[in-house]
């Protein structure tokens, strides 16, 4: 059986920065900075654009070409991103909190030939620009040995970029361990929009708070996009911190949040703080499932309802939208989805199964990975690794088919985790799973056969000194054998 979404949409067969850029909204501020105070203009984030676009040509970027974007949330990260797209080129966007070792991985897998990235992590950009050998550095402000993207100019380069190209490229372990470049169109992209937009009155009016990260697909397209596309405002916060998230919403006179699960724990635990949040209309939560009892407690902190969604990175995100009223779920398909729900032992579609997903919004693949390519869409078909329950129309979440682990919204995969530790002398075996966590929804947790004398703090530490915060393993357990199946899988049920 077959689920199609109520409506079907237009998809303009334009690139991405034609379609969310007007400059018709002259002087109304685009995007704004809450701690910084920087301000940029419709008008402004244009010229800045073509200037940027110009600069870039100059340097030989071509069509084609990769840019690797590494910024906290800031408004120049749009003039770099949408610079780069009317170059031609395809941005690789990348979370600052990677390590080193992470940032050459990711580098030298997208191929990219130009590094843009934020003050803060300069030096560590520098230092893996050194050993990929890419040139051509630019950062979001002033750092030695980069040139400043303010002093980028040049003639618009006259290069045609078709809606079938591709725009963006983020990484994402998808539904297995090993991290593989999204290939995202300018139609992808521009589609998710507009199936968003139809469910969304967004308006000229409306003030976006960008507090999830713009190198995630939720803040690219959900926030960044989808509020310049309308004309509102977009106001940036470098990093969550709960106090200064509200303040910011009661600041800038916010009346669309953006949150993830441990968000909304902090809004249901800490309270309001005594800020005035009745600018609030909408509040959308997405990235992992939502406890009801938690969102109903959130909810009258912020005095708005907190509607979920859901998606994936292969689908640009967005899939799915709830009402409000539809607690526990993650409601109903966007415009021009269609769905089928698969049974993982019988391949029979039907009312509960793993979800499969069409649309314009499905990627047009991985970079390089055939294979991965074809196990994860089939005949048009994008297998989420989600097992998802149907009825009336309503999608709900029942279970994860695929291991990732989701904490605080980013995935974190098994086996990156697993083969960190068992680089670990005293380590001898290894299972990595996701268990329950007070603030970020599931953690990783590590099941261990070692040597005497090793103990879980040291093994904690070894891994965090490897991996971005995020990825960092919160508990160790010492087993004398980690379960397989005969094949040798490991059997992370039973360590659940």
């Amino acid at each position: 059986m077959i689920f199609h979404a109520a409506t079907e949409v237009d998809v303009p067969e334009v690139a991405l920065t034609r379609h969310v850029l007007d400059r018709a909204h002259g002087d109304r501020v685009a995007l704004v900075d809450a701690v910084s105070g920087e301000r940029i203009t419709y008008r402004e984030l244009a010229d800045q654009v073509d200037a940027a676009a110009g600069g870039l040509a100059g340097l030989g970027v071509d069509p084609g070409d990769v840019v690797a974007l590494i910024s906290h949330n800031q408004p120049r990260v749009a003039v770099a991103l949408h610079a780069a797209l009317t170059a031609g080129a395809v941005v690789t966007p990348m979370n600052p909190a990677l390590t080193t070792e992470e940032v050459v991985r990711q580098l030298t897998a997208s191929g990219a030939t130009v590094v843009i990235t934020s003050e803060a992590v300069a030096e560590k950009v520098a230092e893996a620009a050194d050993v990929v050998g890419i040139e051509h550095r630019i950062v979001l402000g002033e750092a030695e040995g980069f040139v400043s993207l303010g002093a980028l100019s040049g003639a618009v380069p006259e290069v045609r970029v078709l809606a079938s190209d591709v725009a963006l490229m983020p990484f994402s372990s998808g539904t297995t361990g090993a991290a593989k470049g999204v290939l995202l169109t300018h139609r992808n992209l521009v589609a998710n929009i507009e199936q968003n937009s139809a469910v969304w009155d967004v308006t000229a009016d409306d003030v976006f708070a960008a507090v999830l990260p713009f190198f995630h697909i939720y803040g690219f397209t959900i926030i960044l996009n989808l509020g310049l596309r309308h004309g509102s405002t977009v106001v940036t916060l470098p990093r969550y911190e709960h106090d200064a998230h509200l303040r910011m919403i009661a600041d800038h006179g916010v009346t669309r949040a953006f949150v993830a699960p441990p968000m909304v724990v902090g809004l249901a635990n800490a309270g309001g703080g005594g800020h005035d949040l009745s600018s609030l209309r909408h509040v959308l939560c997405g990235a992992a499932p939502l406890d009801v009892e938690v969102a109903r407690r959130a909810e009258a902190v912020l005095g708005c309802g907190i509607r979920q969604g859901y998606g994936m990175t292969e689908a640009s995100p967005g899939v799915t939208l709830a009402d409000l009223g539809m607690e526990g779920t993650v409601g109903t398909l966007l415009p021009g989805t269609s769905a089928r729900l698969v049974d993982l032992a019988t391949g029979v579609d039907g009312a509960e199964g793993e979800l499969w997903v069409r649309g314009p919004q499905v990627m047009a693949g991985y970079l390089n990975d055939p294979a991965a390519t074809s196990a994860a869409v089939v005949d048009g078909w994008l297998r989420t690794g989600d097992v998802v329950r149907v009825d009336g129309g309503v999608f709900r979440i029942v279970d994860r088919v695929k291991e990732l682990i989701k904490y605080k919204g980013y995935q974190v995969a098994p086996a990156e985790l697993e083969a960190v530790l068992l680089g670990h002398p005293g380590v001898l075996d290894v299972a990595v799973v996701g268990v329950p966590h007070a603030e970020g929804g599931e953690a990783p947790k590590a099941f261990v056969v070692a040597d005497a004398g090793v103990d879980g703090e040291e093994l904690m530490a070894w891994v965090a000194e490897r991996v971005a915060p995020y990825k960092k393993v919160r508990a160790v357990e010492f087993v004398e054998e980690i379960p397989k199946s005969p094949s040798g899988k490991i059997l992370r049920r039973l360590l659940r």
